[in-house]
């Protein structure tokens, strides 16, 4: 059973810093290419981040500069470091995994991000 569970949100004054954390299971890490999206009320959800096998990693540049996105294939976790956050960086956040360069396929249930100003 494929289990993404994300933790690490929380409320921060801008200009603050948070790490998000994704822990999983019941699939070989290793092999996909993880990545983080946002969704803020009212808003679609977005892409933030993306690592690949091969430890490359692409963002929006909307983050580009303050996020980092790493992982760690022995634990079987992907992170999101975010510093300098913004109030626009308000929203929840979502881990995803996907298989080479297919869709993402599965994404956590999400934890919540508010940045005051």
């Amino acid at each position: 059973q494929v289990k993404l569970v994300e933790s690490g949100g929380g409320l921060v004054q801008a200009g603050g810093s948070l790490r998000l954390s994704c822990a999983t299971s019941g699939f070989t890490f290793s092999s996909y290419r993880m990545g983080w999206f946002r969704q803020a009320p009212g808003k679609d959800r977005e892409f933030v981040a993306a690592i690949y096998r091969s430890g490359s990693t692409n963002y929006a540049d909307s983050v580009k500069g303050r996020f980092t996105i790493s992982r760690d294939n022995a634990k079987n976790m992907a992170y999101l470091e975010m510093n300098s956050l913004k109030p626009e960086d308000t929203a929840v956040y979502y881990c995803g995994r996907a298989f080479a360069i297919g869709p993402y396929d599965y994404l956590g249930q999400g934890t919540q991000v508010t940045v005051s100003s």
